[in-house]
């Protein structure tokens, strides 16, 4: 695999570190700010909005330019924004700050994916995809947990500091590793953009995305009661649980990856259907240590086996726009963070019991299925026509484009 999915990987390391460090930092933000623990909680719906804003505006406004330069840039803007976040003076500007941070997070992973496709053959396009998600999932086992230590022992503002350096290292490896744009990206304006991301089958594979993610937070984000109170674990245990649902996430992208490039469509059915299969069998495996342990980790595993089949088919169904797509699909993932965890809570609410936000993640799954097998049924009637052979010792890519045998390193 080229260098340059590496460069992809460590950027998607310090996003993935800051999305999710704030979690464990809430406590000591909420003290040295003076705010209360739920408010605090809003610095994480300020990240979520900015990457739903930021996401679909900033690979639209940036579809002509060279794709390293833009890459760069918004890691640029990602440095920014966690170095805003280190000396934020109070919770207002913090707010501000988190909501830039976010910004970047869904079109980098947006133009990213198109790159990494573009850097290997078309029969590995979904591998590409995974090795850059590596660095997100590696960063639930390993970045997390160590930026929220350090929060804990240095203050949490060392920790964005911290975050901000990844992001530096980031800069540094895509302006060597990543090989320079021949031409540009996506040409067609934004009006043309816009028009390929407004087709039925790409609303199908984000309406697929956000159900199906959505099973995932629903249960997800009640995991730590789920643990303590009906597995019996301390809570000084959960850390360790959800390394190793970090664990099972990237096993399930990385086989996914695999797997998709012998079959998307098929990866995608059989992801999800684990996905019902251990959300509904997360009452029972709560019973006892051991299988809470192994449900956290297969939790992981079995929804991230469907992320690359559903990046690469977005991107497919909006050759046109393949960026502009795949940023989307970003935004679609952090719709489903939120709508997820308020379907959960709503569960938890009205008293059916600790582990009913799994049920109601399973029936999330069903829908995402139920989505999945209409999309299928669409392209079905009106099949895609192949792409034309490029001329030249060209081949083609997922963006539908010729990229020349000597651009890749």
């Amino acid at each position: 695999m080229p260098l340059a999915l590496l460069a992809l990987a460590v950027g998607a390391f310090g996003i993935g570190t800051t999305e999710f460090v704030m979690m464990g930092l809430l406590p000591n933000v909420a003290d040295d700010l003076h705010i209360s623990i739920p408010t605090a909680g809003h610095l994480v719906s300020a990240y979520a909005l900015g990457v739903v804003i930021g996401a679909p505006l900033l690979a639209a406004v940036t579809a002509r330019m060279p794709r390293r330069r833009v890459l760069i840039g918004l890691m640029v803007l990602f440095v920014a924004g966690n170095a805003l976040s280190a000396a934020a003076p109070d919770y207002h500007w913090l707010m501000a700050a988190r909501f830039l941070s976010g910004l970047p997070h869904g079109a980098f992973f947006g133009v990213g994916a198109v790159v990494a496709t573009g850097l290997v053959a078309p029969e590995r396009k979904a591998r590409s995809v995974s090795l850059m998600f590596l660095g997100l999932t590696v960063a639930n086992i390993v970045g997390v947990p160590v930026a929220t230590a350090m929060g804990q022992q240095l203050g949490w503002r060392a920790t964005f500091l911290a975050v901000s350096a990844i992001g530096l290292a980031a800069i540094t490896a895509l302006a060597l590793l990543v090989p320079a744009d021949h031409g540009h990206g996506e040409s067609g304006g934004l009006r043309g953009e816009l028009r390929a991301l407004g087709s039925v089958p790409v609303w199908l594979a984000l309406g697929t995305t956000v159900a199906g993610f959505g099973a995932l937070f629903s249960a997800y984000s009640y995991v730590t009661p789920m643990l303590t109170d009906a597995a019996g674990y301390a809570e000084s245990s959960v850390t360790l649980l959800l390394a190793l649902f970090g664990v099972g996430a990237t096993a399930g992208n990385l086989l996914g990856g695999r797997l998709a490039d012998h079959s998307l469509r098929g990866t995608l059915f059989g992801g999800l259907t684990a996905l019902v299969v251990v959300l509904a069998l997360f009452p029972v495996l709560m019973g006892t240590a051991w299988s809470a342990a192994l449900a956290v980790t297969l939790l992981g595993m079995a929804a991230f086996t469907t992320g690359s089949p559903l990046q690469l088919m977005v991107m497919e169904k909006a050759s046109a726009a393949p960026s502009l797509a795949s940023s989307a699909n970003q935004a679609a993932f952090n719709l489903a963070n939120a709508g997820g965890a308020w379907v959960g809570g709503l569960a938890l609410a009205a008293g059916f019991g600790v582990t009913s936000p799994a049920v109601v993640g399973a029936g999330l799954a069903v829908l995402g299925l139920g989505v999945a097998g209409v999309a299928y049924l669409v392209d079905l009637r009106s099949p895609a026509p192949a792409p034309a052979p490029a001329a030249g010792g060209e081949r083609l890519v997922a963006s539908g484009k010729p990229l020349r045998e000597t651009s890749r390193r």
